[in-house]
C-alpha cells in the first residue's frame, strides 16, 4: 500500500506561472520543526518618545492624512448617493442584462477601421470604472469586466441632457457602470462602446489605490486580495490558474480509477503528522475538537474499510510559525493506493504535474523567474546519499558513528560552535538525522529540475515501510522542483507490530 501526499499541490504547480510575491504566499508550506525567531525590543515610554527619529513623525502624519482625506472622499461620496436618489435614481441596481464581455467585443469588433461605427450593433456591458477623462461634451472612460477592458466614449449629443451631467458630475472612478450602445473605433483605433445609455449600478465610497503606484503594500496585498485584484488584475490569473490545476488534478485522479473522498476536519485527536493543532470546543458535546493536522488517518481507514484507490483535496491547519513558505492553513492532496508501491507513486507525481502544465500552459517548459524549468518526463531520480556525496564528495554510509558524521558536518557546513546551526547539528541523535541536515542545506536549494530524492533513512521516515534492498533505509521518496518540496510519499509501513513499536519508542 502506498501513500501520497502533495504538500500545496494545488498551489506550488502555479508558481511557475505567478509572480515573485505571489508565489511567496501561494507556495506556502507547513512543516513541522523549522525555526522562528522573534526579536523584540524593550524601552521605556520615555525612552521611546525621546528616541524616535523624525521619519516615523512624518509616516505618522502621512497616514493620518490619508486616513483624513478617505473620511473626506467617503463624505462627498455619500453626498452623491443622497443626490441620486433625490433624482429619482437608485445607485445600488439589482440587476443588469448584459450582451457581451469586453473581451467578446475587443475581438468580435477587431476589423473595423479607424472611425468607423458599427450602427447596428446594440451591445450592453457592465464594469468597473479604472480609468475617465473628460473633454467638454466628450467623456471617455475605461470599463474593467472579468475578462478585460474596453473605452467607453460618451459624446453629449449621443445621451439625454440631464444622462451627460449625470456622467460628469455622479460618476467617480470605482463605481461599477452598465452602458449600452453601438460600437465604435476611434481614428486612434480604440474599440469603443459608443454609449446612448447607462446606469450606475454600484456607487463606489472609497477610492481605488493610486492609478500610477497601484497597491505595493506586500502585507495589504495579501490580507486584502480583493483590494490587489482590482490594482493589479493579472492577480486574478493566479486564481484561474489554480482553478485549471485543481480541476485536472481531479480528472486525473478519476482516469486512474481514484474516488475523492471528504474527511473529517474536527477531529477527537490530531493525528497524521507531527504539528501542532488548533483546538475549539464543540458546545453540544462538551469537548475540545482539534482542527485536522492532516487527512491520512482518515484516508487510510477508507483503505481498511475496502475501497483501494482514494484521495482527497483538502484543507490543513497547523498552529504553528508563519512565513512566506509556512502557513497555518494550506491545501493538500493526499492518496492511498492498496497494491501499489513509492515506484507507483512516482509514475503517478510526474503524471498529474505534466497534465497539469500542459492545461494551465500548453508546454513542458516552463519559464520560472528567468530559469527554464523541464517537466519533460522521466524526471531524475536519485538517492539521498547519492546527492549528498555528489554535493559534498563526503559519503555518510562510510561514518560507523554519530560523532565522526557531525564533524564532517560541521566542516561541511562551515558552522561556528557558537551558532543556532550548530545546536540544531548537535541535537542530531544518528548519522541519519545528520545526513538530513546537510541535505536540507546543501543539497535541498539546488534542486531546480524536477527530481525524486529517494531511501530516507529510517530515523527520519519512522512510518516508512524498510527497503527491501538497503538496510538502515526507507522506501520513501520527496518531489523537488525550484528548490521547494512539491511532494512526499512512501510505500506505506503496515506491519502492525512494528507501528506499535515506533509509537511506544518515538
Amino acid at each position: 500500500m502506498e501513500a501520497l501526499r502533495v504538500w500545496r499541490a494545488s498551489s506550488n504547480l502555479l508558481g511557475f506561472a505567478a509572480s515573485r510575491a505571489a508565489v511567496a504566499a501561494a507556495t506556502a508550506t507547513a512543516s513541522a520543526g523549522r525555526a522562528h525567531r522573534l526579536h523584540i525590543r524593550c524601552c521605556s515610554p520615555a525612552a521611546a518618545a525621546t528616541t524616535k527619529p523624525p521619519q516615523d513623525r512624518r509616516r505618522r502624519s502621512a497616514s493620518t492624512s490619508s486616513t483624513s482625506d478617505r473620511d473626506s472622499i467617503r463624505a462627498i461620496r455619500l453626498k452623491k448617493v443622497e443626490e441620486l436618489r433625490g433624482k429619482g435614481y437608485e445607485p445600488y441596481a439589482y440587476k443588469w442584462d448584459r450582451t457581451h464581455t469586453t473581451n467578446e467585443l475587443q475581438e468580435r469588433y477587431a476589423h473595423l477601421e479607424n472611425g468607423e461605427v458599427c450602427t447596428e450593433a446594440a451591445v450592453s456591458i457592465a464594469g468597473r470604472i479604472v480609468a475617465r477623462r473628460a473633454f467638454g461634451k466628450l467623456v471617455f472612460m475605461t470599463v474593467r469586466d472579468d475578462s478585460g477592458t474596453i473605452q467607453l466614449y460618451c459624446e453629449k449629443d449621443s445621451l439625454k441632457e440631464e444622462q451627460f451631467e449625470q456622467l460628469k458630475t455622479f460618476i467617480d472612478i470605482g463605481d461599477i457602470l452598465g452602458a449600452s450602445g453601438s460600437i465604435k473605433k476611434t481614428e486612434k483605433g480604440e474599440i469603443s462602446v459608443y454609449v446612448n445609455c447607462f446606469e450606475i449600478l454600484t456607487k463606489s465610497l472609497l477610492p481605488l489605490p493610486d492609478k500610477y503606484h497601484g497597491l505595493t503594500d506586500v502585507d495589504k496585498r495579501y490580507r486584502q486580495r480583493y483590494i490587489d485584484m482590482i490594482a493589479n488584475p493579472e492577480v486574478a490569473d493566479v486564481f484561474r490558474t489554480r482553478a485549471k490545476v485543481v480541476s485536472e488534478i481531479r480528472k486525473t485522479m478519476e482516469s486512474f480509477g481514484f474516488i475523492e473522498v471528504e474527511t473529517p476536519v474536527l477531529q477527537g485527536a490530531a493525528g497524521g503528522a507531527e504539528a501542532r493543532p488548533f483546538i475549539t470546543h464543540h458546545n453540544s458535546l462538551q469537548r475540545d475538537l482539534y482542527l485536522r493536522i492532516a487527512t491520512e488517518l482518515h484516508l487510510k481507514r477508507m483503505l481498511v474499510g475496502g475501497l483501494e484507490k482514494v484521495y482527497e483535496i483538502g484543507r490543513i491547519f497547523r498552529n504553528e510559525g508563519i512565513s512566506t513558505r509556512h502557513n497555518p492553513e494550506f491545501t493538500t492532496i493526499e492518496m492511498y493506493e492498496a497494491y501499489s508501491d513509492y515506484e507507483s507513486m512516482m509514475n503517478l507525481a510526474e503524471e498529474i504535474v505534466t497534465r497539469c502544465a500542459m492545461v494551465t500552459i500548453g508546454k513542458l517548459k516552463v519559464d520560472y523567474q528567468g530559469t527554464e524549468i523541464s517537466l519533460e518526463r522521466p524526471w531524475r531520480r536519485e538517492t539521498m546519499h547519492r546527492l549528498v556525496e555528489e554535493a559534498t564528495g563526503v559519503d555518510f554510509n562510510s561514518f560507523g558513528d554519530i560523532e565522526s558524521a557531525k564533524n564532517a558536518a560541521t566542516g561541511l557546513l562551515g558552522i561556528k560552535t557558537d551558532s543556532r546551526e550548530n545546536t540544531s547539528l548537535q541535537a542530531c541523535s544518528s548519522v541519519g538525522h545528520v545526513l538530513n541536515e546537510v541535505f536540507e542545506t546543501v543539497v535541498e536549494p539546488t534542486l531546480v529540475q524536477p527530481t525524486f530524492v529517494l531511501d530516507y533513512p529510517v530515523e527520519i521516515s519512522p512510518l516508512a515501510k524498510p527497503h527491501r534492498r538497503h538496510a538502515g533505509l526507507t522506501e520513501r521518496f520527496e518531489l523537488f522542483i525550484c528548490g521547494r518540496e512539491i511532494g512526499n510519499a512512501f510505500s506505506e509501513l503496515t506491519d502492525p507490530i512494528d507501528q506499535v513499536q515506533i509509537c511506544l519508542f518515538s
